[in-house]
């Protein structure tokens, strides 16, 4: 069951754009994908999409229920250890927005 933001609540959404080196794309490409379900199941998670562009460019798309949740996510272990190497896989900086969401959530 996903969880809803109450009234107090504004979800966050946190997007961007990775640029993998050719030589390890399909190795990141496995990796972010591993991640998904697992994160979908996480407590305060709302959304979390994997998209891959024609151009290689692998696109992230979450939204999240709190910042907590959000920091509760970025805190577990397979995250944290990814995120700490996440340089090695790209060929330049991630391109990366974080946001509050100013239009309403819909309720299920």
């Amino acid at each position: 069951m996903t969880p809803t933001p109450t009234a107090t609540q504004t979800p966050l959404s946190l997007y961007g754009f990775l640029r993998p080196k050719p030589e390890r794309a399909d190795e990141i490409r496995q990796l972010l994908s591993s991640l998904v379900e697992p994160t979908r199941q996480e407590e305060g998670n709302l959304q979390y999409h994997l998209h891959e562009h024609e151009d290689g460019r692998l696109f992230l798309y979450e939204v999240w229920r709190t910042q907590e949740d959000l920091d509760r996510h970025n805190a577990r272990p397979p995250l944290r250890d990814f995120l700490a190497n996440l340089l090695d896989y790209l060929e330049e900086l991630p391109e990366g927005y974080f946001n509050t969401m100013i239009s309403d959530y819909p309720q299920p």
